[in-house]
């Protein structure tokens, strides 16, 4: 069979792209025959109908047509029989719409059904029966019933046969619809006592190839004289009747007459029509001729009604007409709103005039009853756009931004034109789907976190939050610590980083006298593709704990060195001795220094400065005083629980250095000979204890002997006596001592009591003496060496 296509495509303003096809197939085709290669003649390919998801949407609940997506056709679904679908209606045509998505778009279609000749012409009764009296005149008709085709076109019917014509001739007479109202009329005079009763055949031909026909006998008998038929007034009739009317609703009434007399006269009214539902709607009084309802008339199944009326008479005569019933349409369907297809789920990145939603509205009413206007609610992005007749579209007017409005419900409203306006709505859910479209944000432009110093490695500091006002994934934010360094080492050896919390550790332990603060980046990013992110600059201050003693710088304390500050027995109250300097490697109040004199020889003789350690004499030097006196002050910071520090001071009451000489002489020979006196018991009781032990430890003891009386020999017992002229200066850059002082420094060669030398002691203000040496002195810092000639003396002076 041959396959008429025709192709009309049209564009339209909105992004969904509305085309129309049209194709032309034969009735009661095979399923799965072709009926049209639609990608081809769409100009799309075969995969878009794949990833679009292609589908055929109608309005109808049958489908007679079906979409093969890999082969880009259409092909028969079901069979298809043109009469069942359309009746009489041409031309007869099916229509549905492909529908695509991603991006969402939709073509209509027209599938027309041509007609082949598959039905032969049809009477309602396969024979009829008429009472014709014999003094019927020349030219008496008779109305015989319609034969009926289903098919239409030139397969529909054709002509009429009427067999045998010896008395009866067949009369044709056209309607303006197309029909023929077919007769039989009298053309011989009838005979009864001849022929009571006479039989013929009515043949219908169609116009189709093959050709097919249908027959109805016609039984005639003859009666006695009646010389008039009865006869309609108007040959048609005209009503009108409103829809949903009730039953029982008189709709018109038709009147025939009949000239004769007595029984010939009275007329009886039928309705003749068989294959439609007339008579399911429509009921005639037999005797009156009123037309009731008896069913319910529905404007959008069926706008008109044609009735055929007969009239007869008991001599067998009659007559026919038509009553055409014009339906008036009410305003009693609301517009049907059909989904054709939508998304659930757009995305916030939409660009505008994106489908959303394809609808279709459908208004059974005509006229201005089925005039639908449509529309939804404001203050939403989006719009209804009208693409053709009864359909629309729901697209994007304006940004989205899921982070402002996460879901829509819109409602589509709507409402015809008819007296009272008849309306309906749907509503539609439409989720935004999140893009990775906001970086995240610190709470904070900048942070500041504390740390106390001696921390324990891995303790948590501090916590950075960032928030992402994206969904999901798109907000999961993770934590980083950006590369940088901190006095050329890795940032990363401080401070780590919690991907997940945000929470900032502490590597090592800090020490504030090291470092006391730094800076470092913390990124926040999202888990989006591509992901963004963020970052924050966060300081770290180390706070100072008390964990540093004061540390004595002057006077220096040494092993077994004394180290002795002289005062002048003529020296005044608030004579300057020496001053204690101090300092505390903490800051703030942890070194904040205050001195106090915690022992002393004699208390009423000096005290100490509590801020500067100054350490003065408090009254008049006397004769009864003694020579030697010994100073403990104590060194306490601020902190909290303090820490300190105590300093020895030795001073010695004298005017000049030879006087006091001796008193140190004996302290360290005093101090010598207990401790030999201490080793010679020890040793004597382990040779009592060991007799038995070989000659071999008594050799060894000896050597020891020998060892010990050798070093003695080389050891010095002098102290160092400083005194302190008016003109000395504090060298220990401290900046705190006022004065400038001389220092005379003796030393022996070989004798242990005699003999003193003197030799150059430096630039130190602060001179020390091992008490054991016997041959040398040691300085702090020796700037120049003491002269080769030991016999020579010398008189140092210290600026």
């Amino acid at each position: 069979m041959a396959r008429q296509v025709l192709l009309l495509l049209c564009l339209l303003s909105v992004d969904s792209v509305l085309g129309q096809v049209s194709y032309s197939i034969p009735e009661e085709m095979a399923k799965g025959s072709l009926v049209g290669n639609i990608a081809q003649d769409l100009g799309l390919e075969t995969r878009r109908l794949a990833s679009g998801k292609a589908r055929i949407y109608t309005r109808d609940s049958d489908e007679y047509i079906e979409l093969n997506r890999d082969r880009g056709v259409l092909l028969v679904k079901q069979r298809i029989d043109r009469e069942a679908l359309c009746r009489q209606t041409t031309p007869c045509a099916l229509h549905f719409q492909i529908i695509l998505e991603n991006p969402m778009e939709f073509y209509s279609v027209t599938v027309q059904i041509t007609d082949i000749n598959d039905n032969a012409p049809a009477f309602g009764d396969g024979e009829i029966k008429f009472n014709v009296s014999e003094s019927a005149v020349i030219g008496a008709k008779f109305v015989l019933e319609r034969a009926e085709d289903l098919d239409v076109g030139i397969n529909d019917l054709k002509s009429y046969e009427l067999k045998p014509t010896d008395n009866f001739a067949l009369k044709l007479h056209n309607n303006a619809d197309g029909n023929k109202n077919v007769e039989m009329v009298l053309q011989k005079p009838l005979d009864r006592e001849k022929q009571e009763h006479i039989s013929l055949v009515l043949t219908a031909v169609d116009g189709g190839k093959p050709q097919m026909s249908g027959t109805m006998l016609i039984v005639i008998t003859v009666l006695d004289a009646n010389d008039n038929a009865p006869v309609f007034t108007q040959q048609t009739y005209k009503a009108t009747v409103t829809e949903n009317s009730p039953k029982g609703t008189v709709v018109a009434t038709v009147t025939a007459s009949d000239a004769d007399q007595g029984s010939n006269s009275k007329v009886t009214y039928t309705i003749t029509n068989k294959f439609d539902d007339i008579r399911k709607l429509f009921k005639i009084n037999r005797e009156s001729g009123e037309i009731n309802l008896i069913g319910n008339i529905d404007y959008e199944e069926s706008r008109s009604f044609r009735i055929d009326v007969r009239v007869s008479d008991e001599g067998g005569l009659t007559d026919s007409c038509k009553l055409i019933i014009d339906v008036q349409d009410v305003n009693d369907n609301k517009p049907e709103i059909n989904i054709m297809s939508k998304s659930s789920v757009i995305s916030e990145d939409a660009k505008l005039n994106t489908v959303v939603t394809m609808i279709n509205i459908q208004d059974k009413d005509s006229g201005e009853n089925g005039k639908v206007l449509c529309y939804i609610d404001e203050n939403v992005p989006f719009t209804l756009k009208t693409s053709t007749n009864d359909f629309y579209s729901l697209v994007t007017d304006s940004d989205l931004d899921r982070e402002r409005a996460s879901e829509y419900n819109i409602t589509v409203t709507c409402s015809d034109e008819g007296v009272p306006s008849l309306s309906s709505s749907v509503t539609l859910t439409l989720q935004i789907s999140d893009v990775n479209d906001n970086a995240p944000v610190f709470e904070r432009s900048s942070y500041e976190a504390y740390i106390a110093e001696n921390n324990t490695p891995g303790l948590s500091v501090f916590t950075v939050k960032a928030r992402d006002a994206d969904w999901n994934q798109n907000a999961r934010v993770s934590y980083i610590l950006e590369d940088s360094s901190v006095n050329g080492v890795p940032v990363s050896s401080y401070v780590s980083v919690s991907a997940d919390s945000g929470v900032i550790h502490a590597v090592r332990s800090f020490d504030y006298e090291q470092i006391k603060d730094f800076q470092f980046r913390v990124k926040a990013q999202d888990g989006g593709s591509p992901p963004l992110s963020s970052n924050v600059t966060v300081k770290m201050v180390i706070q100072d704990q008390n964990d540093n003693p004061p540390q004595v710088l002057y006077p220096v304390q040494t092993g077994g060195s004394v180290v002795a500050e002289m005062v002048p027995r003529a020296a005044d109250v608030g004579y300057l001795v020496t001053k204690v300097v101090a300092v505390d490697v903490d800051s703030g109040q942890n070194a904040w220094l205050s001195y106090k004199l915690q022992k002393a020889t004699d208390r009423a003789l000096f005290e100490v400065g509590l801020q500067n350690g100054e350490i003065r004499t408090i009254r008049q030097v006397s004769d009864k005083d003694a020579v030697k006196q010994r100073l403990t002050v104590i060194v306490e910071d601020n902190g909290q629980p303090s820490r300190s520090a105590t300093v020895i001071v030795n001073v010695v009451v004298a005017d000049s250095f030879p006087e006091v000489l001796s008193e140190f002489t004996d302290f360290t020979h005093d101090k010598e000979y207990n401790d030999n006196l201490t080793f010679y018991l020890v040793l004597a009781l382990a040779v009592v204890s060991f007799l038995f032990i070989t000659c071999l430890v008594v050799i060894i003891s000896v050597k020891i002997y020998r060892w010990r009386q050798s070093r003695v020999m080389y050891h010095s017992n002098l102290p160092v006596i400083p005194y302190y002229p008016p003109r000395y200066s504090d060298t220990m850059a401290t900046g705190t001592l006022p004065h400038v002082y001389n220092y005379e420094v003796c030393r022996t060669t070989d004798s242990r009591r005699s003999d003193c030398k003197f030799g150059i002691a430096g630039s130190q203000n602060v001179l020390i003496m091992d008490p054991s040496s016997t041959g040398t002195m040691q300085q702090i810092q020796s700037e120049k060496s003491i002269l080769d000639e030991p016999d020579s003396p010398l008189e140092v002076r210290l600026l």
